[in-house]
């Protein structure tokens, strides 16, 4: 595999625009008109709830959520109901699956790996649950992850928690799981913890590798308003 990932930081993105923004890379992607892209959006406190959900995994009541102010997305991607919220890496890789063999298990695998292998790099010794997409350390979630693909092009993808407060999972059992503890970069390493920037940039270059990308180049978020309304670069 070779070739440019582009990766951008989108800066506080609602939520619904993050995914007006993937749809468009994924209908430029499938055509030929780009190439991959990781797009890391900051998004407000919201839940998102994936194709395949369990009643009575969002905890709290409507009422509480509109209370302070939490969203409710239900989208296309795999798996249960997830939080996103302020202090937390969510990437969503905009990748040719054409290219890979359209293998999803290998895709997923090779998601937990990056963020194994980002972990590692910060002395997080993390590792995958069989059954259980996404990536753990010490018997607690740190990561969770939920593609989704259109035309063999992915979308979607993963929620790695670096300093979030944790109490946003409460409002739920994350990804459909009862009685599992979240964690976090900030819970494990305390002041030793990175900033969250400095994982956004790492990640790319680590996911660049993993996938087999030469070079990853940064992209402001201005770059995304020279879309062609097709998704293609104006």
């Amino acid at each position: 595999m070779s070739g440019t990932l582009h990766a951008c930081a989108l800066g506080p993105t609602p939520y619904e625009e993050g995914l007006r923004i993937q749809e468009s890379l994924v209908r430029a992607r499938a055509a030929g008109r780009t190439g991959d892209w990781l797009l890391f959006p900051d998004h407000p406190p919201v839940l998102t709830v994936g194709r395949s959900p369990s009643e009575g995994n969002i905890i709290a009541s409507a009422e509480a959520l509109r209370r302070h102010g939490v969203e409710v997305h239900e989208v296309a991607r795999g798996g249960d109901v997830t939080w996103h919220g302020p202090g937390q890496l969510v990437g969503y890789p905009i990748i040719d699956l054409d290219a890979r063999g359209r293998d999803l298990h290998r895709f997923l695998r090779d998601l937990e790996q990056v963020l194994i292998d980002l972990l590692d790099d910060w002395k997080i010794a993390a590792e995958r649950v069989p059954g259980r997409t996404g990536v753990w350390t010490g018997g607690r979630k740190i990561a969770s992850i939920g593609i989704a693909v259109r035309r063999w092009v992915s979308y979607h993808g993963f929620a790695l928690n670096v300093a979030p407060d944790l109490t946003g999972f409460e409002l739920i059992h994350p990804c459909g799981l009862h009685g599992i503890e979240m964690t976090s970069m900030r819970a494990e390493l305390g002041d030793a913890a990175p900033e969250l920037a400095a994982v956004r940039a790492h990640a790319a270059s680590v996911f660049a590798r993993r996938l087999g990308h030469e070079r990853v180049v940064w992209l402001a978020p201005e770059a995304l308003l020279r879309l062609g309304p097709t998704g293609a670069a104006a």
